[in-house]
């Protein structure tokens, strides 16, 4: 939700510190601030706009230090102001501290320390830290007892990066329910929220727990227990990405870069450890109950899986928001909940799995960070290995996850003797060629998609509609929509539209309709028979359908005519034009494609 980036060496790390942070700002880019330690003084510099834009604006490449932090914000706790910005100092100015999550029990602990004659000058939850750890310092005369004693009474969710006067070569840091990690490099060291804060630098991390903090110099680490304070020995994570997959290779926009990406993604999927799979299918199939469980994009991503386990492995697993998970879930020892999370910290899906777990439950989720808290916290994952995705807006990653559930369905069709060798070998090689398919689209389709979404940017609204496992496609291609370009846009089922939607059909309200191809007979059929319901009362329809071969012309005010493929690929590819369409409109709008108005990355608060 927001981004935190530490960094300790030898030398002056100005620099290093606003590379890190830089690569951080799509985590939250309501505004930024750092603290340096210069000698025994902090030097704390903060205001609300870019990363670039502050550190030039406040000349902080001028300041030298051996020992930063900094932290760039998506605003939980009090509007955009220069006084909520991080980092927060103590009244005395001997801590500073940079802080990602929610504290539940910030207010009674303000109050206590406003009694006791601390001042504060923010709304957040987060300024009692510092005034706490100024509070237990002159108590005890101990920067790390100190910062035991603070974390012991804070309730909610953090990570957090401290630096003090009275170790001016050390940054001290602190996880529960919020990512936070180590790079540990030759001459420099780092914290951060994930690991795009070091990946230029190094590629060993250290994941820290919930329950943990650690003190970093320029040559050590340790990491301890805050409840026991007792040291933690942590092995070193190396980061496979490769820093350069993060940088936008001349695309004008990593959304755009990450819509291309999509047919390497998709050939690394099927690559995947085919074992890995199998154990995966065969949890599903020993457990007497099974919920597919996301939020957001994910959620959507969980009702398209939905159809793949009914149509290929006839079975019946239903889908639940994360949010609700808790209110609608029967779970016991033999159930299992299978999640999905591009980041692995996402709050919701967290807390449905802490829930699922306290039940007897197993789990099981599907992630795209290795290291991540889920990928920790469930009893099987599988690394997706889509690579950074650095837009707030998820599109390579989700699409990967769909190509994942397919083949997770597939293998659990075979095992349940639902498919015979046959059909499930033709359905792989339907999706080997997946990627060749969606390569020729992005290469000769995103032409015509840019000038339909650029004649028609100014609609402010748009029905999206799909039958079958379309719905889903629908869902998602209209939450990008809205996500991007900010523009209203509702997915349903086509069914539904005649159950009252239909009465908003006018010249104000466009409507595209994900069209199956053909050789479906039934769910095409019914697709067209919504696409007359809204053609009888002159509405405007954009039809994305398959090559029909002159059929229904007319039909469609706009049409986008794909190849004829396998139907089993077919959904992918229309969720592919969804994307693009949305990009499109965003740009013609000329909206902030990658960091789009109050959403961030990663959703680690509730």
């Amino acid at each position: 939700m927001c981004g935190i980036n530490g960094v300790v060496g030898l030398n002056n790390i100005s620099e290093v510190l606003f590379e890190g942070i830089r690569n951080l700002e799509y985590r939250g880019y309501d505004s930024c601030g750092v603290a340096l330690m210069n000698k025994k003084h902090l030097i704390v510099r903060k205001n609300i706009g870019g990363v670039e834009e502050i550190f030039h604006r406040e000349n902080i490449l001028s300041k030298k230090s051996r020992v930063g932090i900094a932290h760039t914000r998506w605003a939980t706790h009090g509007t955009v102001t220069q006084e909520n910005t991080h980092p927060f100092t103590s009244c005395d100015g001997a801590f500073a501290v940079v802080h990602n999550g929610i504290l539940s029990n910030y207010r009674f602990l303000r109050d206590g320390l406003i009694g006791e004659g601390h001042q504060f000058d923010s709304d957040t939850d987060t300024e009692v830290i510092p005034h706490l750890l100024e509070k237990h310092y002159k108590e005890c005369n101990d920067v790390e007892l100190a910062l035991v004693k603070t974390l012991n009474m804070l309730e909610g969710t953090f990570a957090l990066a401290i630096i003090s006067i009275y170790h001016p070569d050390q940054i001290f840091c602190a996880r529960r329910e919020s990512p936070l990690m180590l790079g540990i490099g030759d001459e420099l060291k780092f914290v951060g929220s994930d690991f795009n804060a070091f990946i230029d630098y190094t590629k060993n991390a250290i994941i820290i727990g919930d329950g943990e903090y650690a003190i970093l110099s320029r040559d050590s680490y340790v990491v301890k227990s805050y409840l026991t304070q007792k040291e933690v020995t942590k092995s070193i994570t190396k980061i496979e990405w490769d820093n350069e997959a993060a940088k936008k290779g001349g695309y004008p926009h990593y959304m755009l870069k990450e819509i291309y990406e999509q047919p390497q993604t998709i050939t690394t999927a099927l690559e995947l450890d085919s074992a890995s799979l199998d154990e995966l299918a065969g949890m599903i199939q020993k457990s007497e109950n099974v919920y597919l469980v996301g939020v957001g994009t994910t959620f959507y991503v969980s009702k398209f899986s939905k159809y793949l386990f009914s149509s290929l492995a006839g079975q019946f697993i239903p889908a639940i928001s994360s949010d609700e998970f808790t209110s609608l879930a029967t779970v016991d020892k033999k159930t299992l909940v299978l999640t999905v999370s591009q980041s692995g910290e996402t709050f919701d899906t967290i807390s449905a799995l802490k829930h699922a777990k306290s039940k007897g439950a197993k789990t099981a989720a599907i992630v795209n960070v290795m290291g991540s808290s889920i990928s920790r916290l469930v009893d099987k994952v599988i690394l997706q290995g889509s690579g950074p995705e650095i837009c707030v807006i998820s599109t390579k990653a989700a699409f990967t996850q769909m190509v994942i559930m397919m083949l997770l369905a597939l293998r659990l069709g075979l095992k349940r003797k639902v498919l015979v060798r046959k059909e499930f070998d033709e359905s792989l090689a339907a999706l080997r060629e997946l990627p060749g398919i969606i390569q020729s689209i992005l290469n000769e389709r995103s032409g015509f998609i840019h000038r339909v979404a650029h004649n028609y940017a100014k609609i402010k609204n748009w029905l999206y509609l799909g039958r079958g496992i379309y719905y889903p496609v629908a869902l998602e291609s209209a939450l990008k929509m809205k996500e991007v370009a900010y523009v209203h846009a509702e997915g349903m089922s086509g069914g539904f539209l005649k159950h009252g939607t239909l009465a908003m059909v006018d010249d104000e309200v466009n409507t595209i309709v994900f069209t199956p191809p053909c050789g479906d007979k039934e769910l095409y059929e019914a697709t067209l028979r919504s696409v007359e319901e809204i053609r009888a009362r002159s509405g405007f329809v954009f039809g994305i359908h398959f090559n029909e071969k002159g059929r229904n012309k007319g039909l469609f005010n706009e049409e986008l005519i794909l190849p004829n493929v396998s139907p089993l690929v077919a959904p992918l590819i229309q969720l592919v034009i969804g994307q693009l369409f949305a990009y499109f409109t965003a740009t013609s709008l000329k909206r902030n494609i990658d960091k789009p108005r109050f959403l961030a990355k990663s959703v680690t608060v509730g």
